[in-house]
């Protein structure tokens, strides 16, 4: 029988992120399993081919990722108590990042939110939450708004 021992809730700090966040810890404490909370900055290397000195980007992104850090700190301190549980702030592309913390770390499950685009918003936008649940080797849940 699979063993569910370490959890990921992947957040992007909207308003979805709390009700993530309560998914999982309800999870976490039925199954005393661990919890990593996730966010992806993005990388904005994309970037640097439009006369922007990568400097400045990687200057940008890592004022990003130090106040991500705090906001992640207050997230936790908020939506979780009486858990296990690890905050970590990575810098890309979401679905990749994810996926690859997922397996360097040993995720036994993804709980993630989804943001319901439609029409032309999901064309444009994709969506990380599916390709998380396509190319996931573990279980992912997914929390609709």
């Amino acid at each position: 029988m699979a063993q569910i021992q370490n959890i990921m809730c992947a957040v992007d700090f909207s308003e979805m992120s709390a009700k993530v966040a309560a998914y999982t810890q309800i999870l976490s404490k039925a199954l005393d399993a661990s919890v990593k909370v996730i966010y992806v900055a993005p990388s904005l290397s994309q970037y640097v081919g439009f006369h922007v000195p990568p400097t400045s980007i990687e200057n940008f992104v890592g004022e990003i990722v130090t106040g991500a850090e705090k906001t992640m700190d207050t997230f936790i301190e908020e939506n979780f108590s009486d858990v296990n549980v690890e905050g970590r702030v990575l810098s890309g592309y979401a679905a990749e990042e994810i996926l690859n913390f997922a397996d360097n770390e040993n995720i036994d499950m993804i709980i993630m939110g989804t943001h319901g685009r439609k029409g032309i918003d999901r064309v444009l936008f994709g969506s990380v939450a599916e390709k998380i649940v396509k190319a996931a080797k573990m279980p992912v849940m997914t929390i609709r708004p």
